[in-house]
């Protein structure tokens, strides 16, 4: 999240863009540009009640686009794997990722593969595992 808020208020007490930056750790060119993005759009400490932070932001930086997603590869189905996972009992992820490779060859490598299927696992938590708890019954 920015800071612009911070700045301002840092800046309108008379603060240096260095005491500035020290202040709210970031770079004295990143002040430096919201000082002058603001100067530029009129807009001065303390902004009008009604702005949120997203407002200050459109309000200074109007024609940033947002910034595109890029993949080299196309991401994988990740419902569609679980669900095959979850019917298939003797389904592994290495044949998962084999047949993903046949149908995509350009596709994840098989370490980039598992690494985003335990990141995934890791990013739901415990309960995907089919317990409360991340701990498996034999």
């Amino acid at each position: 999240m920015r800071k612009l808020k911070e700045v301002l208020r840092l800046h309108s007490l008379g603060l240096s863009q260095h005491e500035i930056a020290r202040s709210c750790s970031i770079s004295q060119s990143t002040i430096h540009e919201y000082l002058s993005a603001a100067q530029a759009a009129g807009v001065k400490w303390p902004a009008p009640e009604h702005w949120a932070d997203q407002q200050i932001e459109r309000t200074l930086f109007p024609q940033r686009p947002a910034p595109a997603v890029w993949r080299k590869h196309p991401e994988p189905d990740w419902t569609q794997i679980h669900q095959e996972l979850q019917t298939h009992k003797d389904l592994t992820l290495q044949l998962v990722w084999q047949e993903g490779r046949e149908s995509n060859p350009d596709g994840y490598s098989y370490s980039r593969y598992v690494a985003s299927v335990f990141m995934l696992l890791w990013d739901a938590g415990p309960r995907a595992f089919g317990s409360s708890t991340a701990r498996r019954q034999h």
